[in-house]
């Protein structure tokens, strides 16, 4: 079928209908999370054409249109209607107010109001002819009753298709609700402890039993509090060294029930993004900390370069800046992968295996990032994860060593890394103009291109430099030799002249192994810029002629507004339009 221009897919009914921002901000995006998170069947919801209810009790035509509708079963017949949805963007009380008159003419019992930014879920009970509406945690899965709400084994919990999507909402609602706090940096804050708590949850849950990460129908918010406290402190207890004493759970108890409603039914650890990552994309905004260049890489680009580069366990690996940890720990489950592997092939008995697992965690995997907060997320992080805590510091990366505090130089030396894997801070604000930093640096000088024998001629300090351009060289100080550096930089470093010296100090130093461009996108919806991942090969006699891999991605997996790309594909079902899981795999055979 053929869609006019100004017009899309219906992801349910199939049918084209307007691409209004109602649509795709929220009908489209909630009709997605209610078949990929919640299970429920194509069949089973309604969107186009659209299902009605009455606007007074004694009305025989049915007028109010409702975005979506969630039956019992295929034939949508009124007395097993179960869910109705409403996508207005509206404020929360008005968009509220609208579901309850709906459910009030329905034999619904279960109400979501989503405009795309919030999301509010309710319950109407019916007792002496009276109608009466509570808040509840979530919506049950397909197959639950409203009772079974909350109740979920860890064995129950399912990857989130769009993370993002979850925190927008937890962020609009403890805007607009939350007791006590107002400032993004806090909630930030504040998630991250409860993400810990639900990651700490997730691994020591055996798969039979129920999870501790959870809110029910019927709990008090108080209860729930309660719970989620005891767990932080669980949690704090066995990583004493990482998350200090201080730390509390600060959401009032309605905050905090809302909080674990909506991140009780995924597994973050086996999502496909970064939790940690999304949750600081979404809190701390480019207001605060896009100064800082501070734009976290997307999980599937990490991936990427790390399958292409495949370190090995016996490898010492670093990302100088690391922020919240994404690199480091997508490169130690790699790792682990091959430590699994090996033990499994080896018949190496579990407890071995484990132990391994943390001996390639402490000794091989380092960290650096100079901004306090994330250099203590990315410590937690690998605590829960791994115990590869004691090798993130908060430092300079860009500093001399000799400045950096004893503990970081005894952990970091310059020359001992078998891979550099990174995103250094970019931004249109920064610049280092620290003569004492830029002098230690061949890029910090000024470069003369004699045109007539091809070479670059050194010349004095530049004013100031991007930190971005510093990264490159400093990630070849930390490399031996032949090491390799998997790095993200701006595309127009590879096509601007002014920049021309940096690719020629890349031909002196490295073997450039592959350049992969990337979409507009992939940073969106925080920043435009566009950006290429670099893998080289730190040498001393780089090769004169050599082959280069090359790839230009063109979908990479989420829309200039942060929501996944989804089409039919040729089969006629829906698939994620995103080409940057393929790359690695055509890298290691040299396909073009």
């Amino acid at each position: 079928m053929e869609i006019k221009e100004g017009y899309i897919e219906d992801f349910i009914s199939g049918l084209p209908i307007k691409a209004t921002p109602e649509e795709l901000d929220a009908v489209q995006v909630y009709s997605k999370v209610l078949v990929d998170d919640y299970g429920y069947p194509k069949d089973n919801i309604q969107t186009r054409p659209q299902w009605r209810v009455k606007v007074r009790p004694s009305d025989v035509k049915k007028e109010y249109p409702v975005d979506i509708a969630i039956f019992g079963d295929k034939d949508h017949q009124e007395e097993n209607i179960q869910i109705i949805v409403e996508c207005k963007k509206k404020n929360r009380k008005d968009g509220r107010g609208q579901l309850e008159d709906y459910l009030r003419f329905s034999k619904a019992r279960i109400g979501v109001w989503f405009n795309g930014d919030e999301r509010e879920f309710i319950y109407k009970n019916e007792a002496d002819g009276k109608i009466e509406f509570s808040d509840l945690p979530n919506i049950p899965r397909y197959g639950q009753r409203v009772e079974d709400i909350g109740k979920f084994k860890r064995k129950d919990l399912r990857p989130a298709t769009n993370l993002k999507s979850v925190f927008k909402a937890i962020r609009n609602y403890l805007a607009a609700n939350a007791v006590g706090i107002t400032r993004d940096e806090v909630f930030a804050q504040q998630l991250i402890n409860l993400i810990f708590c639900k990651i700490y949850d997730e691994r020591f849950t055996k798969p039979s039993e129920a999870v501790t990460f959870r809110a029910g129908l019927g709990e008090s918010a108080g209860e729930v509090h309660a719970r989620i406290s005891e767990l932080f402190e669980k949690v704090k207890s066995q990583y004493d060294d990482v998350i200090e004493v201080a730390d509390s759970i600060e959401l009032d108890p309605k905050s905090l029930t809302y909080v674990v409603g909506e991140l009780q039914l995924y597994s973050i650890q086996d999502s496909a993004r970064d939790a940690v990552g999304d949750a600081f994309e979404v809190f701390i905004g480019p207001s605060l900390k896009g100064g800082q260049g501070q734009f976290f890489t997307p999980r599937n680009v990490v991936k990427m370069v790390i399958d292409m580069i495949d370190p090995l366990p016996n490898q010492k690996i670093i990302d100088p800046a690391c922020g919240s940890g994404g690199f480091l720990v997508e490169g130690l489950r790699h790792v682990w992968k091959k430590v699994q592997d090996e033990g499994e092939a080896l018949n190496w008995p579990a407890h071995e295996i484990e132990a391994e697992k943390q001996k390639v965690a402490i000794k091989n995997f380092r960290g650096i990032d100079k901004d306090y907060f994330l250099s203590k997320v990315a410590k937690a992080y690998m605590a829960i994860l791994g115990h590869g805590r004691g090798g993130v510091h908060c430092e300079n990366s860009l500093e001399s060593p000799v400045n950096w505090a004893s503990k970081t130089r005894d952990s970091i030396q310059l020359g001992s890394f078998d891979v550099v894997i990174t995103n250094p801070p970019f931004g249109k604000k920064l610049a280092i103009d620290s003569v004492d930093m830029l002098k230690n640096y061949e890029l910090g000088h000024k470069w003369k291109h004699d045109l007539s024998e091809d070479f670059f001629e050194k010349q004095g300090l530049q004013d100031k430099q991007p930190p971005q351009i510093l990264f490159i060289e400093r990630c070849l100080d930390l490399l031996k030799d032949g090491g390799t550096l998997g790095i993200v930089l701006l595309e127009s470093i590879f096509g601007m002249p002014k920049y021309r010296y940096v690719v020629d100090y890349l031909q002196r130093n490295t073997n450039i192994k592959s350049i992969v461009t990337m979409p507009e996108d992939l940073f969106q919806p925080h920043t435009h810029a566009k950006c290429c991942v670099v893998i080289c090969e730190k040498t001393t006699k780089p090769s004169s002629n050599y082959p280069i891999f090359m790839a230009d991605v063109k979908w990479c997996g989420h829309d200039s507004r942060g929501n996944p790309t989804i089409r039919k594909n040729a089969e006629g079902k829906d698939e994620l339009l995103d080409d940057i899981p393929k790359v690695a795999d055509l890298y290691k055979k040299g396909g073009k």
